[in-house]
C-alpha cells in the first residue's frame, strides 16, 4: 500500500476514523485479540499506547499471551544493536506459532523499520511478516490494518520524512492516574553515535493549544501526573509559526486544574536555559527531578560525539540546578567505550560522576549503529570498554548510595502506582524526585500521592512507611 500525505491533518484524521469504522464492520461478531511488545524509550512506549487505543476502538481485546493473539505487534527500537537482535530472535520464535495458526498476523513498526538494512533483511528472510510501517505514519495504523486484511498482506508502508502532526489519536494508558504527552517529535542534534534523527526525522513541535487540550482532557479523566515528552524538550516551540519556549509551556500546563505533578524528558545540556531553571524553581507542580544526559565527562570525547558542550559547562549547569532547587534529583545517561575513548577520557567521566553526585544513571557500552558517523570511527577494544564499564557501575553505586542515605528519615511524596510484585502487602511508587519507593500499603491507595518516610536505601530503590500524621 502506498498513499501520499494529503497535506491536511484533519482530513488524514477523518480517513483513519473511516478505516476504524470499516474494520469494526469487518470484525462484527468477532473478538480478535492483540499483543504489543514495546522496545526502547518513553516515546516508543507512548506510541504503543496509541496503537493499543486504535485497536481497542476497532474492537480488539488484549491477549495475555503473545502466542495466542490474533495480531502480534512489535514496536521496535534501533538505539542499540541488541534491541534489533531481540526482534529478529522473537520473529524466529513466532514463525512456529504462525505456522500452527495461519490466521495470526504479525506487524512490525517503530524506529528499526526506518533502517534500510533492516528492511532488506526482512524482505529476504521474513517474508511471512504481514505488516511493516515506520515512525512517520503510525497514525495510519487502522488504514494499514484494513489493507492488510483485505489483501492478505504483506503490506510495507515506509516514509522517508513525516507529514504534519495528526492530533487526537486514541490511547490506552498503563495507569489511569498518570500519562505521557508528546510535545514534539524528531531531533535536530545529530550526535555522531545516534540514529534517532535519521529514523524519527527533524524536530516538529505540537501547538501549545493542542497540548493543553490533551492535558485538560487527561486531567478531567483523573490524571494527576503528566510527563511531557520530546527528544530534546529544550528545543520545543522553535519550529512553530509563533515560537513558544518550553519554560512558558510548563507554566501553562501547571495552570490546568487537577494536574498535581509535571515531569519532562529529555533535556539536552547544550541549550538548557535560565528560564527553564527558573521554572523548575518557581513552579511547585514541576517535580524536582532533572534528567540531563552527560554521555561522557571528557570534553574531547564530547566534541567527537557532537554534543556541543564541555565538561565544565555540564558541571556548571548541574551547579545552577542544585542552587535553584536544592532538593533536586539529577539523573543522566552515560556511554562507555565511545570510539577514541582513552583511559584518561574515561577517568574524566568518573570525575564528573563524583562531582555531579547523580541520583541515578542509565549506562551503556557503546554500540555502533549503521548510518552514523561514529560507526566509521576506530572502535575501542571490547574488553577495555567492559572493564571501564564495570568500574563506572561501582563508582555510581557508591555515589547513589551516598545520595540515598541522605534521604533516610526524610518524608517524600510518593505516587502509589501498583502492588509490589514480590510482596502483596507492599505498594510501589515514585517520589517527586522520581525515586522508586516500596512501602506497606493497600491496593485502594493506588493512585494517591502519599507522605512516605524513608527508612532504608538499596541503591536502586528506597523503602519506607506511610507517615501517620498528615502535617508537614
Amino acid at each position: 500500500m502506498k498513499r501520499e500525505w494529503t497535506g491536511d491533518a484533519a482530513r488524514e484524521a477523518r480517513q483513519q476514523e473511516m478505516a476504524i469504522e470499516r474494520l469494526r464492520e469487518h470484525f462484527q461478531g468477532e473478538k480478535p485479540s492483540y499483543y504489543i511488545t514495546t522496545l526502547g524509550c518513553q516515546m516508543n512506549a507512548h506510541d504503543s499506547e496509541k496503537l493499543a487505543g486504535i485497536l481497542a476502538k476497532i474492537g480488539f481485546t488484549q491477549s495475555p499471551r503473545e502466542e495466542e493473539a490474533d495480531l502480534v505487534v512489535y514496536n521496535t527500537c534501533c538505539i542499540r544493536e541488541n534491541a534489533e537482535q531481540k526482534v529478529f530472535g522473537r520473529l524466529g520464535y513466532l514463525k512456529g506459532y504462525k505456522k500452527k495458526n495461519p490466521g495470526m498476523k504479525v506487524a512490525l513498526c517503530g524506529c528499526m523499520m526506518q533502517e534500510k538494512h533492516v528492511i532488506e533483511k526482512l524482505r529476504a528472510s521474513y517474508r511471512w511478516v504481514d505488516l511493516i510501517f515506520g515512525t512517520h505514519n503510525l497514525y495510519r495504523f487502522a488504514e494499514l490494518l484494513e489493507s492488510m486484511y483485505e489483501s492478505g498482506g504483506p503490506i510495507i508502508d515506509l516514509w522517508e520524512a513525516p507529514g504534519e502532526i495528526v492530533e487526537d489519536l486514541p490511547s490506552i494508558r498503563k495507569f489511569s492516574f498518570k500519562a505521557s504527552v508528546n510535545i514534539m517529535f524528531g531531533c535536530n542534534n545529530f550526535c555522531t553515535y545516534c540514529i534517532v534523527p535519521y529514523v524519527r526525522g527533524r524536530e516538529r513541535s505540537r501547538k501549545p493549544e493542542e497540548i493543553l487540550k490533551e492535558v485538560k482532557s487527561l486531567a478531567a479523566s483523573g490524571v494527576k501526573e503528566i510527563q511531557l515528552l520530546g527528544q530534546n524538550v529544550n528545543s520545543y516551540g522553535k519550529t512553530l509559526e509563533e515560537p513558544v519556549s518550553f519554560a512558558s509551556l510548563l507554566y501553562r500546563v501547571a495552570e490546568v486544574e487537577g494536574i498535581e505533578r509535571i515531569r519532562f524528558m529529555t533535556s539536552h545540556p547544550k541549550d538548557l536555559s535560565e528560564e527553564l531553571i527558573a521554572a523548575m524553581r518557581d513552579c511547585p507542580k514541576v517535580c524536582p527531578h532533572f534528567h540531563l544526559p552527560l554521555q561522557s565527562g571528557s570534553s574531547r570525547i564530547l566534541e567527537r560525539m557532537n554534543r556541543r558542550y564541555t565538561k565544565e559547562k555540564y558541571l556548571d549547569i548541574v551547579g545552577r540546578l542544585r542552587e535553584a532547587v536544592p532538593d533536586i534529583a539529577i539523573t543522566t545517561d552515560i556511554i562507555v567505550g565511545f570510539p577514541g575513548e582513552t583511559r584518561e577520557d574515561f577517568l574524566e567521566t568518573v570525575d564528573v560522576v563524583r562531582k555531579a553526585a547523580f541520583d541515578g544513571a542509565f549506562t551503556f557500552i557503546y554500540s555502533p549503529r549503521k548510518g552514523t558517523p561514529a560507526a566509521e570511527m576506530e572502535q575501542v577494544r571490547e574488553e577495555e570498554a567492559k572493564a571501564n564499564f564495570d568500574e563506572l557501575l561501582a563508582v555510581l553505586k557508591e555515589v547513589m548510595d551516598k545520595r540515598n542515605e541522605g534521604l533516610i528519615g526524610k518524608t517524600l511524596h510518593v505516587l502509589a502506582e501498583a502492588v509490589n510484585q514480590h510482596d502483596p502487602a507492599m505498594l510501589t511508587g515514585r517520589s517527586e524526585g522520581n525515586h522508586l519507593v516500596h512501602f506497606p500499603g493497600k491496593a485502594e491507595q493506588i493512585g494517591q500521592i502519599l507522605p512516605v518516610t524513608i527508612t532504608e536505601q538499596m541503591t536502586y530503590y528506597l523503602a519506607g512507611k506511610i507517615r501517620e500524621d498528615k502535617e508537614e
